[in-house]
């Protein structure tokens, strides 16, 4: 059910939100691989566009190896763009944070002030680059970028009915689940689609 409703919201980001190709890898492609120079300019558009960050800054400590985390806005991706995320210079792994207290499953890292979450069901776009190759939708969201608006009073239910062990006509038990609701992006200014080819 979870799962539904996260596919159903990426399909609305994708067919809706404002997009910028990555332009400064060097795979040769439009969109190029991402890079250092392609995260400062999504930044820099959120910040003027007064987009406020989703993640407090992790500061830094005496822990060997690690380093602080600025505020950040969200990064949504495939699982594919975890290898071109490690090649990037300023790309600092999650197990390298400061601290590990906030951190989700499935943050992989951060550049700068985007924290990247990844996940296989994150999007793609196949053969959508100027050479043919996949295209990765990275979805850079602020706070309040993206809502889901409940109908008929709920967003999901989850419907279990347990066997009636003492009716011999009534022994299966069934599990369902239903939802309602639309998800939608609240302000276009607050959501970029950062999009991207493999490099590795």
């Amino acid at each position: 059910m979870r799962e539904t409703e996260d596919n159903l919201v990426r399909d609305m980001m994708a067919a809706t939100a404002a997009m910028i190709n990555c332009l400064g890898g060097t795979n040769g492609d439009n969109p190029t691989n991402i890079s250092t120079s392609d995260v400062s300019f999504v930044v820099q558009a959120l910040l003027g566009n007064d987009a406020k960050t989703l993640a407090d800054n992790i500061e830094g400590t005496d822990k060997f190896g690690t380093g602080p985390i600025r505020s950040a806005y969200m990064a949504l991706a495939h699982t594919s763009i975890t290898a071109d995320l490690n090649a990037v210079n300023d790309f600092l792994h999650a197990s390298k944070y400061s601290s590990q207290a906030s951190l989700l499953p499935s943050e992989w890292g951060s550049i700068q002030n985007l924290r990247f979450f990844v996940s296989s069901d994150g999007s793609i776009t196949p053969n959508a680059s100027a050479n043919g190759a996949d295209v990765l939708n990275i979805f850079c969201v602020a706070t309040e970028g993206v809502m889901m608006v409940e109908q008929d009073r709920y967003r999901s239910q989850f419907i279990y009915r347990p066997p009636i062990y003492s009716d011999p006509l009534a022994q299966n038990a069934s599990i369902a689940w239903k939802m309602a609701f639309a998800s939608r992006i609240v302000n276009d200014a607050w959501v970029i689609n950062m999009r991207a080819t493999r490099n590795i």
